[in-house]
């Protein structure tokens, strides 16, 4: 037995010398270590040795495999060491090079618009308040005061899922679900995305944004919302702005009207931007229809309130003097960090 376990260490030798790489060493520990292994197969032999020869052979046995044991670990360390030292002349890494640059993006002009006209608002004390895309007839059309067959609900302008539910094409459903809530008084913002069945141009699209305001009150008055307005618009457009007021129809108000800025490129002169006028359009406004107030669970004869309403994309091509909406979405970093 000790002969035989001599001859095993030889040969476990000469193949742990032999070995040029980690999986050739591997393949010799299964060959002799293993549980198939020339060792494990001796010991699976002391049943036919002889009881008072066991405890030697049993040593025998222990101390070969702590050998071939030692042997392998540190005929792995140097194949390891050898590896990475050859890694290391074939990947070689110039560390003066310049590290790749991270790109972390910029914010988009609509998002610092949003949230310039938010600090406007919110400084007044208005509350931003978020609805879903996703709307009911009842609330994007019929408590809006834009009953069943009336233009508006014209299926060439609006997106419809089915007949009662739509892609909300303003965010004014957002005033008549807070309305409905009846904690008054109410002073709010609703931003968000809206759609409408829109040709794609410099001034359109079938997806845009909208912020559309809301007061709802005791005693409020048109000259509230004058001097709210006009406040807006020295906010965003320069302290130097003016304001004017031309009557239009909205559904939802009454007296309504569409509201100009005096040109902040020309300061009113007439110039190309403002075509010659000296003005320009930003946004619809009027005084809450009572029927709408109605509605929505409020007493007209006790509660009166404004509401206003302005696309993002529109405030962000007047303040950055964009002339083409399509700009805005077409990811060209370009022109993104110029804002």
């Amino acid at each position: 037995m000790r002969e035989k376990l001599q001859r095993i260490q030889a040969e476990a030798r000469k193949r742990i010398q032999e070995s040029d790489g980690l999986d050739k060493l591997n393949e010799v520990r299964v060959a002799f270590l293993g549980k198939k292994g020339e060792l494990t197969a001796v010991l699976k032999g002391m049943k036919d040795v002889a009881a008072e020869e066991r405890p030697k052979v049993g040593q025998w046995v222990n101390e070969t495999r702590a050998e071939l044991e030692e042997l392998l670990e540190e005929t792995k360390k140097k194949l390891e060491a050898a590896a990475l030292e050859q890694k290391l002349k074939e990947e070689v890494i110039d560390v003066t090079l310049p590290a790749k640059k991270m790109e972390v993006g910029h914010r988009h002009p609509n998002t610092i618009a949003l949230e310039e006209v938010e600090r406007i608002f919110i400084g007044m004390g208005y509350e931003v308040v978020e609805g879903p895309e996703v709307e009911y007839d009842l609330y994007n059309f019929e408590k809006l005061n834009i009953p069943e067959g009336h233009p508006a609900k014209d299926e060439q302008d609006t997106f419809y899922i089915n007949k009662n539910i739509v892609l909300r094409t303003q965010t004014s459903p957002v005033q008549a679900r807070v309305m409905e809530e009846g904690k008054l008084p109410i002073r709010m913002i609703a931003p968000g995305r809206v759609f409408r069945s829109d040709e794609v141009d410099a001034t359109h699209s079938p997806s845009f944004h909208q912020i559309e305001g809301l007061v709802i009150d005791k005693h409020i008055t048109f000259a509230d919302l004058k001097g709210t307005l006009e406040e807006f618009a020295k906010e965003l457009f320069g302290s130097e702005t003016k304001t004017k007021f031309r009557p239009h129809h909205f559904p939802f108000t009454e007296p309504s009207a569409e509201v100009d800025v005096s040109c902040f490129k020309c300061g009113g002169k007439g110039c190309r931007f403002c075509k010659g006028s000296g003005w320009i359009e930003i946004l619809g406004c009027g005084m809450v229809h009572p029927h709408v107030l109605e509605m929505c669970g409020i007493d007209p004869e006790e509660y009166t309130g404004f509401a206003f309403g302005v696309g993002l994309e529109r405030i962000a091509l007047l303040k950055y003097e964009i002339d083409d909406m399509r700009l805005l979405y077409e990811n060209d970093t370009r022109f993104l960090r110029q804002f």
